[in-house]
C-alpha cells in the first residue's frame, strides 16, 4: 500500500499556473508537470465543510448528513465512514496537520487521526492575512518533520492550508494592475487590489507544497507515495464560491503518483469529488465500502475508458444562511434548479472583501436571480445565456431535471419534503442579510 499525503487549500478554484492563469506557482507547475492534471474535476458542494466532507466520504454532502459548515453546528452522520477512519482500520498510520473542516474542534477525535501535528506562531502581526500565511508555514514544517519521521507502516498525511482564504494581506507585495479579473467579474482597479492579495496567499500555497514535495524526495518515499494537491471550492470573490456555476464548483486537482506514474497526464473527463476515496481504494488494493457513491477514475489513468461519469450532482443547503439549491451537469450541459422562493442574492453567502464592496455600491443587493437555470456549456462556457428563459433545447432540460430528481431520490436528499431545518444548536444566518459575521440568526 502507497503512503498517501492529501494537501489542500481554502477556496483556490483552479486559480493557479496549471491552469494557465498569470500568478507563478512553480512548486505547483512541477507538481503538474510530473504529475496528473484534471481539467474537469468538480466539487459537489462549494462550500467548505460539504466540499471536505464529501471527497472524505466518497458521498454527497446530504447523504453523510453534512448540509452547512462545521464551526456553525452541522456535523455527518457517521464520522466511521471518513476516509482516515477507514485507512487505520486498513493498517494505516493517519496524521492530520493544521485545518480540517469537517468536525468542531472539540469532536476532532471522531475523524480518526491518530496524530494532530500542531505548530505554534511565534508572534503576531498587525494583518490578519499574514498571520494566516505565517500559520500555514508553521505547520508546514511540522508535516515535513513528520514526513521525515520513521514509519513502520503506510501513512495516510492531510494537510490542509487556511490559505487561501480571507482575509487577505491588505499590502501585496505583488502589483494588482497586471493581474486578471476573475470570470464573471468587472475589471476595476479595486477587484485586482483583491486579486493581489489572494496572489499572495497562493504564492505561500505554492511554497508550503513545495517543502512537502522536496520533503518525499529527500525522504526517499518518492517511490511509494501518491500525492494529491486540491481545494474545497472556487475563490471567495461572487458568483464563485457558494455558488453551482463552474466558477463554484470547479476545483484544481493534481495527483503525483510513485516514479512519476503516468507524469505528464492530463485528464479531461468530467470527475467528482466523490469519485477520490474509490479511486485510492484501486490503487492501494483495498475493499470499497459499501457506503460509496462514487466511482474509481483508475481505469481512465491506465487509458482503458475516456469516461465514468455521464453526470455528475452538486449541492447547497446552508453555508452562512440557507440557500437551497441543487445542479445537474454533463459534459456539455447544467442545468440549476433554486428551492425556494428567495430571488435575491443570498449576500450573507458571499464573503467581504473589496469585491463585494465594489459590487455592493453598484447595486448587488437589488440583482435578481432565476430560479432555474439552464446552459449549454459548449456554446456558452460562462453560463450567462440561461436558456430556461428563451425556451431552447426544453428537452434536454427536461430529460435533465428528471435525472435529477432521481439522484435525490436515490440518495434520500432532505430538499424532497421542503425547507431543511438546521440542526440543534446549529446557526445561519437570515438569507436576506449583508454579511456572514453579522449576528443576524434565524
Amino acid at each position: 500500500m502507497y503512503n498517501i499525503i492529501y494537501i489542500h487549500t481554502h477556496d483556490t478554484g483552479r486559480y493557479i499556473q496549471p491552469y494557465g492563469y498569470g500568478i507563478p506557482t512553480p512548486r505547483l507547475m512541477e507538481m503538474a508537470q510530473e504529475g496528473v492534471l484534471f481539467r474537469n474535476y468538480h466539487t459537489t458542494g462549494p462550500t467548505c465543510s460539504p466540499s471536505r466532507s464529501s471527497l472524505l466520504s466518497g458521498m454527497a454532502p446530504h447523504s453523510i448528513g453534512m448540509l452547512g459548515l462545521a464551526h456553525r453546528g452541522f456535523e455527518w452522520n457517521d464520522y466511521s465512514k471518513h476516509l482516515a477512519n477507514y485507512l487505520r482500520k486498513n493498517g494505516y498510520e493517519t496524521a492530520l496537520c493544521n485545518v480540517q473542516h469537517e468536525v468542531s474542534h472539540k469532536r476532532i477525535d471522531a475523524l480518526g487521526y491518530e496524530r494532530i501535528l500542531k505548530a505554534e506562531l511565534k508572534s503576531r502581526l498587525d494583518d490578519e492575512g499574514l498571520n494566516l500565511i505565517e500559520r500555514d508555514k508553521a505547520h508546514c514544517e511540522e508535516a515535513v518533520k513528520f514526513i521525515k519521521s520513521t514509519h513502520q507502516k503506510p501513512f495516510f498525511l492531510s494537510f490542509g492550508m487556511i490559505s487561501t482564504h480571507r482575509p487577505f494581506p491588505c499590502n501585496s507585495k505583488i502589483n494588482p494592475d497586471y493581474l486578471f479579473v476573475p470570470a464573471k467579474i468587472p475589471d476595476a482597479c479595486e477587484i485586482r487590489k483583491d486579486m493581489a492579495g489572494f496572489a499572495e496567499m497562493l504564492t505561500a500555497v505554492d511554497e508550503c507544497t513545495g517543502k512537502i514535495l522536496d520533503a518525499i524526495k529527500e525522504s526517499g518515499l518518492d517511490k511509494n507515495t501518491i500525492v494529491i494537491f486540491t481545494t474545497d471550492h472556487g475563490i471567495a470573490f461572487p458568483f464563485h464560491k457558494c455558488n453551482l456555476y463552474d466558477t463554484g464548483t470547479g476545483i484544481s486537482l493534481i495527483i503525483k503518483f510513485p516514479d512519476k506514474k503516468y507524469a505528464g497526464k492530463t485528464v479531461d473527463s468530467l470527475l467528482s469529488v466523490i469519485d477520490i476515496f474509490p479511486t485510492l481504494c484501486d490503487i492501494n488494493g483495498l475493499e470499497k465500502p459499501s457506503w460509496l457513491e462514487g466511482k474509481s477514475f483508475l481505469s481512465i489513468l491506465e487509458g482503458k475508458e475516456n469516461e465514468i461519469n455521464e453526470e455528475i450532482y452538486a449541492e447547497i443547503t446552508y453555508h452562512a444562511a440557507y440557500e437551497p439549491v441543487r445542479s445537474i451537469r454533463t459534459k456539455r450541459y447544467k442545468l440549476i434548479r433554486h428551492f425556494d422562493d428567495y430571488e435575491k442574492i443570498v449576500l450573507p453567502n458571499i464573503d467581504n472583501g473589496l469585491t463585494k464592496a465594489y459590487l455592493m455600491e453598484r447595486g448587488l443587493a437589488e440583482r435578481k436571480k432565476d430560479m432555474i437555470e439552464f446552459f449549454d456549456l459548449i456554446n456558452d462556457p460562462e453560463e450567462k445565456r440561461n436558456l430556461a428563459l428563451i425556451g431552447e433545447k426544453q428537452n434536454i432540460m427536461n430529460e435533465l431535471n428528471l435525472k435529477l430528481e432521481n439522484w435525490m431520490k436515490r440518495t434520500n436528499d432532505p430538499i424532497l419534503t421542503g425547507y431543511v431545518p438546521k440542526p440543534k444548536g446549529a446557526i445561519a444566518n437570515r438569507k436576506d442579510g449583508i454579511h456572514p459575521e453579522d449576528e443576524d440568526y434565524e
